[in-house]
């Protein structure tokens, strides 16, 4: 490795770091237009339902109605504030994951290596760069090492630029230096190989991609199917409430010749039906539902990702570190016998080689000189300052059991280094030695890998593989290490020039996580598919599987999966268990036929070459602790702590979402049926108008919270992942759903149309006949048009108050669910009443909405017809549920 071409290996000092930071700025490309207030408020106005009060508020000043305008302005202003809270949600939702999974940037900072918010880094910082990484800004290469960068967001080339050092400048000023093309680094950019350091020399807006302007920033996502479904059903909506309010405007136009009067009852109507909510709830659901999922330990990148989420029926995972613990440690070994031949000796697991037991585990153990060269070598093989778990295992172990006088080698550098590759599994290290005067060459890597690097014949590839099963059985991941020699500095372009010798085997212990039995089993309750998709040695990953409580299944390798066609692949998945040894590459194959299957698939990762099995999944899902950032580019989740029962958890919360969103939609829908009945029936009848636009607006105070705080905040059910996974091509909102909250809107406005029946009894509306033999005491005196608008309301309102606790519930499961707690759906209805009572008690807001205080007797005749509304709704879901149960049963 070259050495670093600057004058001190301390990099900046924190206070030239902050110093730099103030004054050139963030390093942040332009960021996408975040909304002002005003740009919200000038949307929000754009909106039908606060258009329509705005326009009311309007006609209600030109008709010379000065108090009900100006309450009806109070109102929108009041609706309004609403609307920005709502929204506020959201965006602050979305804001908050924005700056979680913003990426980091590892930089070398007053001589030690920290980790930092890729928008701190400045011009001078020395960032280090590894396999995966995303460059965090433009630079010069100080040091490289096999470094190749994915340069296609700049340039359009899809194939990787291998990078070299520059020449030595003349001078150390950063403006001084103009590094040559392949010798620079920059941001936006992946590492896909290699390793190296970068001095950055600029960030932000002053970066080639800062330069090439604000267009990358500008990513818009396509709608879900949801969301489309939502929007089509709006649309026919808000079509016929337009034909029906123009006829209905019209007409009592042309019949009354007051055509203003008439507008207003137009806009109403138009009010009473456009379930303009929809919009709120699809927005907040999932930006709440996201905030959740961080609590849970899933950092959420693509908010769409959680409608797909609850849907999920087949989940590949990987083995190491997310059904496991991640924290290896050396457990058993295996060298080649004294006889010379390279064939195995004994394994030492728990015992030494005269199989005395050990006092200690086997890496506090004293061992005998025969393995030093397999851990020395191990060490040699990884990475020098180790990141991975078995890597920083094999150090853990060098430093427990071999000291100065038992290493063959002293200090060294690293002069040339092979990654693994999908041709090659197994990792290469060239090394230079003071007291050596040729190369050391270390070798690690899959046995069989290992095996062709060392030319081993079949009979002793044979023996070893017996060992290697022999170990993996334990439930082991094995490893295989080698060493060779080497003369001069014209390195070969593949391992396999090397003369390799054959060194032995390590196993390593990582222990299943221990509440991975439990997510596996709500996983098979929930119908969901757990295949265990992984480079290790099928034995070892069945035996993981089986204590993870699997069912059993057949195990597919990465050489069988090559020789399948696509169709045999399609066929066999459906009965895979385990699929071992098997490459990144390999892994997009399995989406594919997963999906070609039907199945919505979740797909884990955290490599370089994992990046298009999770593009391709319907949820990719990345691992955040050990992870690649393109790795982290390329899915919609991520695992803060690489767990997977927070997949589990992230799957059972995106359940509830759905369930919560069907359960707001069918309420939306319900509500807006009695209203638009309020509405509608004066008008075609020639009443009076009993519904005005400050009644809507009133109304919406009422509805907006109910739709999406109060569901969104509702519990799950306790049988959601007892439930098959949902099919997501069937609407959320389909004729089933919209006859039944059609029915249920039908009850609540059959129980005002009730109380205004009962409110007419002594007004001569009803026949003599038929008044005279009416009970005396259902006789109410002559009440006036505002109190039995009163009168309907507090039926409304109580109606409303079924709707939102009938919706909770589901089909038979009312008075269970009135035990459950909600304080946000229950302080919802506790607000409406107190909100209606001084909307008819208090004469301020009486008067604009033409209300009039009742007396006990009517209020209530209204409250009970209210609560007649909720036994009638109650037991209308309980038919819809039962229904299909009982036919299912032979019962019906």
């Amino acid at each position: 490795m070259a050495a670093d071409h600057h004058n001190t290996t301390q990099g900046l000092t924190t206070a030239q770091a902050a110093t730099r930071l103030a004054q050139d700025g963030t390093n942040e490309i332009g960021q996408a237009n975040r909304r002002s207030v005003w740009r919200r408020l000038a949307d929000m106005l754009r909106q039908p339902m606060l258009a329509l009060l705005v326009t009311a508020a309007v006609l209600y000043m030109l008709l010379g109605d000065l108090t009900e305008g100006m309450t009806l302005s109070v109102f929108v202003l009041a609706v309004l504030v609403l609307s920005f809270y709502q929204e506020g949600q959201s965006e602050a939702a979305i804001e908050a994951l924005r700056q979680l999974t913003q990426p980091q940037a590892r930089v070398l900072r007053d001589g030690q290596t920290q980790l930092i918010p890729a928008s701190n880094v400045v011009v001078g910082d020395w960032l280090l760069l590894s396999e995966g990484d995303r460059v965090a800004a433009d630079g010069r290469l100080l040091t490289a090492n096999n470094l190749q960068i994915d340069e296609s967001l700049l340039t359009g080339e899809s194939m990787a630029v291998d990078k070299v050092l520059p020449e030595m400048p003349a001078t150390d000023r950063l403006a001084d230096q103009i590094p040559l093309p392949a010798s620079c680094v920059h941001g936006g950019t992946f590492v896909v190989r290699g390793s190296g350091r970068a001095q950055v020399t600029a960030t932000g807006m002053h970066s080639q991609i800062g330069q090439i302007g604000q267009a990358l920033t500008q990513v818009q996502q396509a709608d879900t199917p949801l969301q489309r479904q939502t929007a089509r059903l709006v649309k026919v909506l808000a079509s016929l409430v337009g034909v029906l309010c123009v006829v209905m405007v019209l007409t009592l136009g042309w019949r009354t010749g007051q055509w203003l009067p008439s507008l207003l009852a137009g806009i109403a109507l138009a009010m009473a039906i456009l379930p303009e909510e929809y919009s709120v709830v699809l927005t907040l659901f999932p930006a709440m539902g996201a905030r959740r999922l961080t609590r849970e330990g899933v950092l959420t990148r693509h908010i769409n990702a959680i409608e797909t989420l609850g849907a999920t029926s087949v989940l590949c995972t990987d083995k190491t570190g997310t059904l496991t613990q991640n924290r290896m440690t050396v457990t058993a070994l295996a060298v080649p016998s004294q006889t010379g031949m390279a064939e195995p000796g004994d394994i030492v697991h728990w015992t030494d080689p005269s199989g005395t037991p050990y006092p200690t585990t086997p890496a506090e153990a004293p061992l005998s000189s025969a393995f030093h060269p397999l851990i020395e070598h191990a060490i040699l093989a990884s990475a020098p300052t180790p990141f991975d778990p078995m890597e920083t295992a094999f150090h853990a172990m060098g430093q427990r059991q071999l000291n100065d006088t038992n290493r063959a080698f002293g200090a060294g550098q690293l002069v040339q280094s092979y990654a693994l590759s999908p041709s090659l599994k197994a990792m290469s290290h060239v090394w230079q030695f003071e007291q050596v005067e040729d190369r050391v060459v270390s070798a690690k890597g899959a046995p069989e890998a290992i095996m062709d690097l060392c030319h081993l014949s079949d009979g002793e590839r044979q023996r070893w593989l017996t060992c290697v099963a022999q170990m993996a059985a334990q439930g082991l991941r094995v490893l295989a290490v080698a060493h060779s020699r080497f003369e001069g500095d014209d390195y070969p372009d593949s391992p396999h020039a090397f003369d390799f010798e054959w060194l032995g085997l390590i196993g390593l212990t990582d222990p299943l996580r221990p509440e991975i039995p439990q997510a596996v089993a709500d996983c098979q309750s929930a119908g969901i598919q757990v295949i265990v998709i992984t480079g290790d040695f099928p034995v070892t990953a069945r035996e993981i599987a089986r204590q993870a409580g699997l069912p059993e299944g057949t195990t597919l390798s990465g050489e069988e999966l090559d020789r399948l066609s696509d169709a045999a692949l399609r066929e066999r998945l459906s009965h895979v268990t385990v699929c071992a040894r098997i490459s990144p590459h390999q892994k997009l194959r399995i989406v594919q036929a997963l999906q070609a299957n039907g199945e919505v698939v979740a797909m884990t990762g955290d490599g370089v070459n994992d990046a298009p099995a999770l593009q391709a999944a319907h949820v990719g899902i990345a691992m955040g602790a050990r992870g690649t950032d393109v790795a982290r580019e390329a899915a919609d989740l991520v695992l803060v702590d690489d767990n997977f029962a927070s997949i589990v958890r992230g799957i059972r919360l995106g359940r509830r979402i759905f369930g919560n969103l069907q359960k707001s939609m069918h309420y939306i829908f319900a509500i807006h049926i009695p209203i638009a009945g309020i509405a509608l029936i004066p008008m075609v009848m020639g009443w009076p108008a009993l519904m005005l636009p400050l009644h809507v607006a009133l109304l919406e105070l009422v509805i907006d919270p109910a739709c999406s705080l109060a569901f969104e905040s509702e519990p799950e059910e306790a049988d959601v992942m007892q439930r098959p996974p949902r099919d997501t091509h069937a609407p959320l909102f389909g004729a089933q759903a919209i006859l039944l909250a059609l029915g249920q809107g039908l009850c609540v406005l059959a129980s005002v149309a009730l109380t205004f029946a009962l409110a007419q009894v002594d007004s001569g509306a009803w026949p003599t006949a038929l008044r005279n033999n009416w009970p005396a005491q259902l006789h109410l005196s002559l009440l006036s048009e505002a109190q039995i608008r009163a009168m309907v309301f507090i039926t409304l309102i109580a109606g409303n108050a079924a709707l939102i606790l009938s919706n909770r519930a589901g089909g038979g499961h009312f008075w269970h669910h009135l035990r459950k707690p909600n304080s946000v759906a229950y302080g919802v209805i506790g607000l409406a009443w107190v909100f209606l009572a001084l909307a008819i008690h208090w004469p301020w807001l009486a008067e604009p909405l033409k209300f009039e205080p009742l007396p006990l007797w009517p209020t209530l005749i209204a409250t009970g017809s209210g609560l007649l509304s909720g036994v009638s709704v109650s037991l209308l879901q309980w038919v819809a549920a039962a229904g299909p149960a009982l036919a299912r049963t032979g019962r019906c």
